[in-house]
């Protein structure tokens, strides 16, 4: 596998100079500061590669070109942002770039409720917890309808949380939702946030899953021309959020979507923790098959309960069976190098990571801090050299 790491630009904490360090060679990628829509304009594109390959590294994965909420709404100016991302692509590809992630996550991108959940042995993680999301629904952002779609006895449990919380906590909490996290599309004002979850309200999980496959269909096309490798990712966590579907969160989900459109150029970021967070989502089986369309991989962990409630687990540890998952990521890798694919090294970065060590007196992103995904990238490393001389993939 390609070992890589996110890097968030000029301003990340983290340095391409500690990245190479840690022993990662390939560097996960954006142009964060262009607006969502626009295209990346061919000299931008160089510019923040050259400075990228001056310290030895390589620029191969964009996470992520956004799309804009037009294009999933289908509203407003989308087929000209259609056409912007059509062009973003080409010019990536004119740039040798052609493995491009994206989501499709309607107004929030990934979102966690708790950006430094204390753990036991003294390091930080990313937590997300049912009752808080729902507190925030019912009475911070006091969403129409919102009522609705919770039983009573998750309304009740919900106000019991949030008869917890301070003013303090409530903004800390605000601010963990819709501020934008790492990576994310955009941050929100409350304002803003109210009126983007009320544009999606009359918009079905039907539709919106017509305008991903509208979407692919338009832009495959190009992608194909470019040989260039789209690779969605999914939900973060899988599940509706503000009463806003969401497409990419299940096994039935990618089935659907591959079958709408089969190019191999539509393909999957395969996320073990998004997909992970779900129990009934067979990670392994579904894996194997979209092996093929498998252009990026994100390798986490997460450790969840039956409520909903999860955090972000020890790259080894969790509900992920990470010896399977990147087993079959090496087997995967082995076809397609006898298949004599060109891309048959796959780019894989451990996603996440707990804040711990030196890093705890730092300002970091988070889930993005230096130590715990090197923590994270060494465990993946040493599993995938015991995976191979062990002799199972033969």
């Amino acid at each position: 596998m390609k070992e890589s790491f996110r890097w968030y630009g000029p301003k990340d904490a983290v340095s391409l100079e500690d990245i190479r360090q840690a022993g990662a060679t390939t560097i996960v990628s954006a142009l964060h500061d262009i607006p969502n829509g626009e295209v990346w304009p061919i000299d931008r594109i160089q510019a923040y590669q050259k400075n990228i390959e001056s310290k030895g590294l390589t620029w191969g994965v964009v996470e992520s070109v956004p799309v804009h909420e037009d294009i999933k709404q289908r509203i407003g100016n989308f087929e000209q942002y259609i056409e912007n991302y059509k062009t973003t692509i080409s010019n990536l590809a004119h740039c040798g770039i052609h493995v491009i992630c994206y989501n499709f996550m309607p107004v929030l991108d990934w979102t966690r409720t708790e950006l430094y959940k204390p753990l036991e042995d003294g390091s930080t993680a990313l937590a997300y917890e049912i009752d808080a999301l729902r507190a925030f629904d019912l009475f911070v952002v006091k969403r129409k309808n919102a009522v609705d779609d919770y039983t009573p006895a998750q309304r009740e449990a919900a106000q019991a949380y949030f008869e917890t919380l301070d003013e303090a906590a409530i903004k800390t909490l605000t601010t963990s939702i819709i501020a934008g996290l790492p990576g994310a599309e955009e941050g929100y004002t409350m304002e803003q946030f109210n009126q983007r979850i009320e544009a999606y309200a009359d918009l079905s999980k039907e539709t919106l899953r017509s305008h991903l496959a509208q979407f692919l269909a338009a832009i495959v096309p190009t992608a194909e021309q470019c040989d260039s490798r789209l690779c969605i990712h999914p939900d973060d966590p899988p599940y509706d959020l503000f009463g806003i579907p969401r497409v990419v969160s299940t096994a039935a989900d990618i089935d659907a979507l591959f079958s709408a459109v089969p190019s191999l150029h539509n393909g999957l970021t395969f996320c073990t923790g998004s997909f992970g967070v779900r129990a009934d989502n067979p990670l392994v089986e579904m894996f194997k098959k979209h092996a093929q369309r498998i252009h990026f991989i994100h390798f986490r962990s997460t450790q969840r309960d039956a409520y909903g409630n999860f955090f972000e687990a020890n790259h080894l540890e969790g509900d992920v069976d990470m010896y399977a998952m990147v087993k079959a990521a090496l087997a995967e890798e082995n076809r397609r190098a006898q298949a004599g694919r060109r891309d048959a090294q796959i780019p894989m970065r451990p996603d996440h990571g707990h804040q711990m060590l030196d890093d705890l007196r730092k300002t970091t992103n988070p889930g993005y801090s230096a130590i715990g995904r090197l923590r994270g990238l060494a465990e993946l490393r040493g599993l995938a050299l015991g995976i191979q001389r062990s002799g199972v993939l033969s």
